[in-house]
């Protein structure tokens, strides 16, 4: 009981860190996999070849830096969306051990990509403030924050997910909040 609530935690950790950046969770989910500090399902195995580590390493890398070009990173948030959306779910899914497919997959659809798609909006409202206050100029920190933020909720949900939900429920909290007052 207790594993799989941790796998369900940290699933929640890796699902809402999609919402800031799409790879970088799938990718540590990939290194942790990998190396052993994360169990994955059957049907997940994949996740830890090296040809996956390869793979969400590069996308990772062209993610980020692509968030730091002008323009480039608006086009990503129209497309982050969706994919925000797939990868927490595929994050979510991956992590949960031991359960029934059906509560597997519903789980991973409602928690890892909802969460993962309302973070998603709520960066994407952000850096459209951003563009439109500062040219463009203040993007830059919005990625910088994004990204930092998405990478150590990743190894925060690998390492202390009971933390990394608590952070999760914090941001989720802050964006309801920042919506409410903006909208």
């Amino acid at each position: 009981m207790t594993e799989t609530i941790i796998s369900i935690l940290l699933g929640i950790g890796l699902a809402a860190s999609s919402g800031f950046r799409v790879f970088v969770p799938l990718f540590v989910l990939s290194l942790a996999t990998h190396f052993g500090f994360v169990p994955v399902g059957e049907s997940f195995v994949w996740i830890g070849s090296s040809t996956a580590i390869i793979c969400l390493g590069v996308a990772t890398f062209a993610e980020i830096l692509g968030y730091y070009i002008p323009f480039v990173d608006n086009l990503l948030d129209t497309i982050s969306l969706p994919l925000a959306g797939i990868a927490g779910t595929i994050a979510m899914a991956s992590t949960m051990l031991h359960l029934d497919p059906m509560i597997t997959w519903g789980l991973a659809i409602i928690a890892g990509g909802g969460t993962a798609v309302a973070i998603s909006t709520s960066t994407a409202a952000t850096r459209a403030a951003s563009s439109v206050k500062t040219a463009g100029i203040g993007n830059p920190i919005v990625s910088t924050v994004e990204t930092t933020t998405a990478s150590i909720l990743s190894l925060f949900a690998v390492f202390f997910p009971i933390i990394a939900f608590i952070f999760v429920l914090i941001i989720l909290f802050i964006g309801f909040k920042l919506f409410k007052r903006f909208f």
